[in-house]
C-alpha cells in the first residue's frame, strides 16, 4: 500500500497536466508506487492522468491495481453517497 506522501489527490480545480506532473515527480524521486486518488465528477480526470503519464512519459509504468468504491460525504444538504477510485501505478 502507498502512503500519503506517494498519493496525487485529482480534483477538477487544476489543469490534468498539473496532476500528470505530481505523478512524475513521485517517480523521479525514487518511488516505486504512487496512487492516484479521485471522487465523483473527478474520477475521470484520474483515469486521463493514469493513461498520460503510461503512454506520453513513463512507458515502463503499468497499472497495479484499480479499486472502486463509494464514500459518504456530509453537505448543507446532509449525507450522500459519492464514488471514489483510486488507480496505483507501479515502476
Amino acid at each position: 500500500m502507498t502512503s500519503d506522501e506517494n498519493t496525487v489527490f485529482v480534483g477538477n480545480t487544476k489543469p490534468t497536466m498539473n496532476y500528470v506532473l505530481a505523478v512524475i515527480t513521485q517517480f523521479n524521486r525514487g518511488t516505486n508506487e504512487v496512487a492516484i486518488k479521485a471522487r465523483g465528477r473527478a474520477i475521470s480526470r484520474a483515469v486521463d492522468v493514469a493513461e498520460i503519464t503510461r503512454q506520453r512519459f513513463l512507458s515502463d509504468v503499468v497499472v497495479k491495481s484499480i479499486e472502486i468504491g463509494t464514500e459518504q460525504i456530509e453537505s448543507e444538504r446532509g449525507q450522500s453517497n459519492v464514488s471514489a477510485m483510486t488507480i496505483t501505478l507501479k515502476k
